[in-house]
């Protein structure tokens, strides 16, 4: 990584009270990323604060925090917290030995600090001269840093006011498409500067300036304009009018579906109208993926499983939809919005699902960094000890609250209405009354959310005073249900009274032969992933669905056409 023209190099701090590990840290360190990095190490917690406070004093960058997990935990939480707060962009790491995460306090204390985010993650000291994982891990984290630093140079820079509607819309689709972006204002230095190298041939709200590309430039662009020019296709080739198979929605079970059927030498065409990854792709942190034990974003994840089915041949349309099909022959027609038909031997429905979002902007602000939708309690214990809520009154958000119970010092359930009687069960309602660390909020709403890059505090407005109360909280989860995109398909595709795709003997009809587990009531179009009625609504799961279905694809198109 380079100095990019900000003046000093960022600072890489170790933290280690045993003289020997922090030589040896310091090092390693030095020895790896100390062209691009000023690194530094620190005996002491006091002496490291000093050095957060005197970096922040000189406006210098700071990139990584390793905190040694030997310090005391008043010493550990004081390097957290000035490091949080002076260099919130900085990542912060507990360094612990290895075989340490068998012991329960480190583990506690990595679970604790990831759950409430005074940890991005862990990292195993060096126990050898070169010890490449330990290089690995750390180059990974200073990555990660790079990518979310408002000053490093970025090879797109997105110039508008800050308070423009449209420039969010496009960091947002940059973001979800992990296309590296750098926001300036307008009427910033940096703003201005960016203007006079991009030099626009007009003004407008929004300037796109695609530095890495030579310096294209884009003012007020679409999309697909964006994304055309960035090199992600938005149009469709003649030769993928007429494929095998046709994967509707590129979230988790999509993405799999279409690496499983290119690998597989099907002709494969995937259509989707946001972004790559779908609900996924929105999530900053994926924990429970296996294989990757400190996580990985959902763009990540995503990017990486478009770029598999890529390089098998899959074909990619993005910010178009499937507005409708319909069986031909028996083969499907497609109409994609702009762009015409396609027609294709089986269809694929992993479109997904909209979770109904709260609709508070600064509640919106810390989804993945505190505030969950439609996402699980799996992780409670790793909020053993804080403090959780839970918006909704029905049975999904009830169960939730009692597993949070089981590890949380206080749960708070918020709802609308003035009771939980005609929304919850009676037996979690009976279970929830006798639960001592659970206060319901009735006739409340959450107005406002707060918190130093990760949530904090929510206040509290009830419906009939309106008087507003703070509440600290670390972690919540808003379970106001999800809404299926179903509306575009053909009528003969059943769904239950929510509109999610029924398939399998969930149709409700004899058939000789039975339809296959995710096959539709229409035979050749399958539905996988969130919006299929009964699916587990969990990453892992809509990329198994997505890769089993395809043994049922390549059944339907083994059995003669009629």
């Amino acid at each position: 990584m380079a100095r990019d023209g900000w003046g000093a190099r960022p600072l890489l701090l170790a933290v280690e009270p045993d003289p020997r590990r922090l030589a040896r840290t310091e090092t390693e360190l030095a020895r790896h990323f100390g062209a691009s990095l000023r690194v530094r190490g620190e005996a002491s917690a006091r002496d490291a604060v000093r050095t957060l406070e005197g970096a922040r004093a000189r406006d210098e960058r700071v990139a990584l925090v390793l905190i040694g997990h030997d310090l005391s935990t008043a010493d550990r939480d004081s390097v957290v917290a000035t490091g949080r707060t002076l260099h919130p962009e900085a990542r912060r790491a507990l360094l612990i030995d290895w075989g340490a995460w068998s012991d329960a306090d480190v583990a506690r204390t990595i679970l604790q600090g990831t759950a409430i985010g005074d940890l991005h993650s862990y990292v195993l000291r060096p126990w050898t001269d070169g010890d490449e994982l330990f290089h690995r891990t750390v180059a990974e984290m200073v990555q990660d840093w790079s990518r979310a630093d408002p000053r490093t140079k970025r090879e797109v820079v997105v110039v508008a006011d800050r308070h423009s509607g449209r420039g969010f819309e496009i960091s947002n689709l940059l973001h979800r498409n992990r296309i590296p972006y750098a926001f300036r204002e307008r009427h910033s230095a940096q703003g201005r500067q960016a203007l006079e190298v991009a030099a626009p041939e007009r003004d407008g709200e929004v300037v796109v300036w695609l530095a890495a590309l030579g310096g294209p430039t884009l003012v007020d662009p679409t999309d697909g304009e964006i994304l055309d020019a960035w090199g992600i296709p938005t149009t469709l080739s003649e030769d993928a009018r007429d494929v095998d198979l046709l994967v509707v929605g590129a979230g988790p079970a999509g993405l799999a579906a279409a690496v499983y059927a290119a690998s597989e030498g099907l002709r494969t065409l995937v259509v989707e109208r946001e972004a790559i990854g779908g609900q996924a792709g929105t999530s900053s942190l994926i924990r429970n993926y296996l294989g990757f034990s400190r996580g990985l974003s959902g763009s990540e994840l995503a990017q990486r499983g478009f770029q598999q089915a890529w390089v098998f041949g899959a074909r990619f349309v993005l910010t178009r939809t499937v507005d409708r099909i319909e069986p031909v022959d028996g083969r499907f027609r497609a109409t994609v919005s702009g762009q015409g038909a396609v027609t294709a031997s089986a269809v694929v429905v992993s479109c997904g699902v909209a979770y109904r979002r709260l609709g508070v902007p600064a509640v919106e602000a810390f989804t993945g960094q505190g505030v969950y939708y439609g996402a699980s309690v799996s992780a409670a214990h790793a909020l053993t000890g804080l403090s959780a809520a839970v918006i909704g009154g029905g049975n999904s958000a009830g169960q939730a609250a009692l597993q949070l119970a089981r590890y949380c010092r206080s749960v708070h359930v918020i709802i609308r209405g003035a009771t939980l009687e005609a929304t919850m069960s009676a037996y979690l309602i009976e279970a929830i009354a006798g639960e001592p660390v659970i206060t319901v909020h009735p006739s409340s709403a959450v107005t406002d959310a707060a918190g130093p890059g990760h949530l904090e505090e929510l206040s509290l407005t009830r419906l009939d005073t309106s008087e507003t109360t703070r509440v600290p909280v670390d972690g919540l989860f808003v379970m106001i249900g999800a809404e299926p995109r179903t509306e575009w398909l053909p009528e003969e595709v059943r769904r239950d009274e929510r509109g999610f795709v029924l398939t399998g003997s969930d149709t409700g009809e004899a058939s000789d032969p039975p339809r296959q587990p995710h096959e539709t009531s229409v035979r050749g179009l399958f539905a996988v992933g969130d919006v299929r009625s009964g699916s587990v609504k969990r990453v892992a799961s809509a990329v198994g669905e997505g890769s089993v279905v395809m043994s049922e694809v390549h059944q339907h198109l083994s059995v003669p056409r009629r």
